[in-house]
């Protein structure tokens, strides 16, 4: 046997075992004789180069990690789904079902579990994997095919699937046990626990570094096609017989999937795994109903936000009761003191639990929860556990009242609350706890975008009493980040540089940076673009940022109040001593009408009269407000050469007015 046919022999032999593996649970060999079959043709690959392909077992963990995520438009808008919450809403969405398709007995459906993990696009072609993305806003989402490629339940290559483009979507979660070795590693290294599956398989799809993600262990379930075009020779002529094909492909299905033959066996099919789901491998919070006629869901058609002809019936909540320890208060960063309860551990939904949140100060004594008492609890959606109430509900129970603290358990200053806020709030800006979370905003991708600085960095920084303040990070040198645990020469200087190029990030990132409250990302862009630099903002009067474009008294006021405080001047001042830019462009608002005032734009494809960029600039002198996505709210979709058939899609079917290149003219010109 030669060397190709022995590489072909061995990936076809690998990729089997993968699906019998990470899909059916059902292996058939050894770890180490996986890892042999591997190895092998490792080994052929190295000694013949010219046998190395993409979609080679291989290479699914490979390559630097990533600089960013590029965003890409899907197919067709990944639309959410209506909720019901009982038999009643079952039985009311199989009549809307029935009445729109003029039906009086019900139709056939599909329940399938829904997972609780992160919606994923596959796009293949020619049956092999090229692209994967998130859901994103539903329009387009972020590419992440590297990390993708680390899932060893998604196939690189189908199993004698369709040619041509398609999209195959589904989603990606952590399994109960990869969830539960992580949260151990963490616990061991004396990090922070992951709150739950889903959350820590969204993170880890964008981290930028895919042999971290491989590490992981995600896992995938598959569950719809989309075709490139109507006219594709791919017609898809029942959900039921999709599902099989996309199994038959070798693509992961989640296979207690049911045909229902009405809303009474949909009904039966919940009831059944109300319980039965806490059984499984992965978290599931629900039941996915769909018409398993594709005509009929045409005819039914969308909303604006919801397909017709689905829905998804969440879980009731699992309630336990507890004996509540004691309420404890953590720190945000923005100071923001948040109670939460420290519990007995008690099973919910399958999962220990031992801490749950509570809200608000004002709730707590509305709903009369105290320390010392047995409480009613919940997994709210079956992932956030949250006090519901107390089971003694007496009013002259012997145990007192709990009052909330007023000295920040941190860093023992005075928690001060607004008379027209519910929260109460740590001042302190070298508050230790608000300072480690605040670092991690002001370090993330839309802030300051320091790549490395993520959430054990910063407490590490801050544990080792290396920072005191956001500018601090700035005077960090390469041998006292070596010193820390699992750094390493590359990884400190990996750090050094992010550190060195972000000092030139424009102005606006600083700002929404220092997590001023009420300053999100859009409200920095303005106040840079109208002010030019930092010294000019912090030197403003609230009339004068309140005569800004889009920044109204309360910004205008959070803003003035951070500024005065003598800490975040000395915070300015350390940032202008580390080479920081605090000067940007000036780009100041025009005086004078704003004839669009009001009115919202989409723009898509190319213009030839003046770049994308120009034509926004024009837009938003004259008043008006551009978006990246249609919306409801959407005045009207300017289209340019090659525009995203996506955009143009759902313009039609919400009905929103389109302008071309000359209509947009018109419009500024007309101004």
């Amino acid at each position: 046997m030669n060397p190709a046919q022995r590489v072909e022999e061995l990936r076809n032999e690998i990729r089997r075992h993968e699906e019998l593996y990470y899909v059916q649970a059902a292996p058939e060999i050894s770890d180490e004789a996986f890892d042999a079959l591997m190895n092998e043709l490792k080994a052929l690959e190295a000694a013949h180069p010219e046998l190395q392909t993409p979609d080679s077992p291989t290479q699914r963990v490979g390559g630097r990690p990533a600089e960013g995520f590029m965003e890409v438009e899907h197919l067709q808008p990944m639309l959410s789904l209506d909720n019901a919450y009982d038999e009643d809403d079952l039985r009311a969405f199989d009549e809307r079902v029935r009445k729109g398709l003029s039906l009086e007995q019900s139709p056939s459906y599909v329940a399938e579990l829904k997972i609780d993990g992160l919606s994923m696009a596959l796009t293949y072609e020619d049956g092999r994997l090229v692209r994967g993305a998130t859901r994103g806003n539903g329009v387009a989402g972020e590419d992440v095919t590297q990390n993708v490629r680390t899932v060893r339940a998604i196939p690189l290559t189908l199993r004698g699937g369709p040619k041509g483009r398609i999209e195959i979507r589904g989603e990606v979660y952590l399994p109960k046990k990869n969830f539960e070795r992580i949260n151990n590693d963490q616990e061991a290294a004396g990090e922070p626990l992951y709150a739950n599956p889903r959350n820590t398989a969204a993170g880890t799809m964008r981290n930028l570094d895919p042999a971290l993600v491989a590490r992981r262990g995600l896992a995938s379930w598959m569950y719809q096609l989309v075709v490139a075009s109507k006219d594709s020779p791919l017609q898809v002529e029942s959900h039921a017989e999709m599902l099989k094909d996309l199994a038959k492909w070798g693509l992961p299905v989640e296979p207690h999937w049911k045909k229902c033959d009405g809303i009474d066996e949909v009904i039966a099919f919940c009831e059944e795994w109300r319980d039965r789901r806490h059984a499984m491998a992965f978290e599931t919070d629900g039941v996915v109903i769909k018409l398993n006629d594709p005509a009929l869901r045409a005819k039914l058609g969308y909303t604006s936000k919801f397909p017709r002809w689905a829905t998804a019936f969440k879980f009731p909540a699992e309630r336990k009761i507890a004996f509540l320890r004691a309420i404890e208060i953590s720190i945000g960063r923005t100071g923001a003191a948040t109670p939460f309860a420290m519990l007995e551990p008690t099973v919910v939904a399958g999962s220990t639990i031992s801490m749950a949140t509570l809200h608000n100060p004002d709730d707590i004594l509305r709903k009369d929860i105290r320390p010392g008492e047995m409480v009613i609890i919940e997994k709210a959606g079956d992932v956030i556990p949250r006090v519901v109430g107390p089971v003694d509900t007496d009013p002259a129970r012997p145990t007192p009242i709990w009052v909330m603290p007023t000295t920040c358990p941190v860093c023992h200053s005075e928690l001060v609350k607004a008379e027209d806020e519910a929260v109460w709030r740590c001042e302190n800006g070298s508050c230790p706890t608000k300072l480690r979370r605040g670092l991690e905003h002001f370090a993330s991708r839309g802030a300051m975008n320091i790549e490395g600085m993520g959430e054990s960095l910063c407490a590490l920084l801050c544990d080792h009493d290396l920072v005191h303040s956001y500018a601090d990070i700035y005077f960090l040198d390469a041998a006292k980040l070596e010193a820390l645990p699992r750094m390493g020469k590359k990884s400190a200087a990996k750090v050094m540089a992010q550190l060195e190029r972000s000092k030139s990030n424009d102005i606006w990132r600083l700002l929404y940076g220092l997590g001023i409250r009420h300053v999100g990302e859009r409200g920095a862009q303005v106040l840079a673009d109208n002010f030019g630099s930092i010294d000019a903002i912090q030197n403003a009067t609230i009339g004068e940022l309140e005569s800004v474009r889009e920044i109204g008294p309360v910004l205008a006021a959070s803003v003035r109040s951070f500024f005065d405080q003598p800490a975040n001047r000395e915070l300015i001042e350390g940032f202008r001593k580390a080479g920081v830019k605090l000067i940007g462009e000036k780009k100041v608002a025009p005086v004078g009408p704003q004839p669009l005032a009001g009115k919202t734009y989409v723009i898509t494809g190319e213009l030839a009269a003046m770049s994308r960029e120009a034509a926004q600039e024009k837009l938003e002198a004259l008043g008006a407000k551009v978006t990246g996505s249609v919306s409801k709210k959407t005045t009207a979709l300017i289209v340019g050469t090659e525009p995203g058939a996506s955009k143009s899609e759902k313009a039609r079917a919400l009905g929103i007015a389109t302008l071309d290149e000359a209509g947009f003219l018109a419009l500024i010109m007309d101004k």
